[in-house]
């Protein structure tokens, strides 16, 4: 059996998580270059006896529609690290680095990644959420927003001349599931300030037509 099995089927995809804890999964396409850059480093982290208590998987992501609706997988490649059958972190494109140190995290070779973070996951959210005075919570960055909801959003909030912060909450799949529950929101973005919740962007929209988006993120406009 391969070191990183190839799942092409549903059947296939549930049976893997029927035995083992741990699990790295890449979900991508065959004719994808970078999915082949990160199935190689899966490999060789696979072969390693540090690495036995982890599952890696290469999942036919194009094949599988179902799961790729169930992940929100939107582009190949996508991985996601699940702990005890929990998404606890997620990579949407090649980031070789951040895979490397996921899949230690994930084995207990190394706490690094999770030191970093520190704490609770209530106490992660409310550092990230008052990380700044206006804090965005989006897919992507200011830089490069990777949904039409966040571009939009990314758009008026650069129209206002206000200083803000963005989250990718791509990069964290423990951050973007659990800013949902914490937040009450089910959708991204999400725009925080002064540590409060103000809505998504059809919110921030109807605020900004009624001018109240300026007294909000600038109480000293008149």
């Amino acid at each position: 059996m391969p070191n990183v099995p190839l799942i092409e089927s549903a059947d296939a995809y549930k049976a893997q998580f029927n035995s083992g804890t741990n699990h790295v999964v890449l979900y991508g396409a065959e004719w994808a270059e970078q999915c082949s850059q990160i199935l190689a480093v899966m490999e060789q982290l696979a072969k390693q006896d540090a690495y036995k208590s982890v599952k890696f998987l290469n999942v036919a992501v194009e094949e599988l529609p179902e799961i790729a609706q169930q992940h929100e997988i939107e582009a190949v490649p996508t991985v996601i690290c699940f702990k005890n059958q929990k998404a606890v972190h997620r990579i949407d494109g090649i980031d070789i680095a951040d895979l490397t140190n996921a899949c230690k995290t994930l084995a207990g070779v190394s706490s690094t990644a999770e030191d970093t973070k520190g704490g609770s996951l209530e106490d992660r959210l409310k550092a990230l959420i008052n990380k700044a005075r206006v804090m965005i919570f989006m897919k992507g960055n200011r830089e490069a927003p990777r949904c039409g909801f966040s571009r939009t959003l990314i758009q008026i909030m650069n129209e206002t001349k206000v200083d803000y912060e963005t989250f990718d909450i791509l990069q964290d799949e423990e951050v973007r599931q659990g800013l949902k529950t914490f937040s009450d929101w089910p959708t991204y973005p999400q725009v925080y300030v002064d540590g409060e919740l103000q809505g998504g962007l059809d919110i921030i929209k109807e605020m900004q037509a009624s001018g109240e988006l300026m007294k909000i993120l600038n109480p000293e406009t008149k």
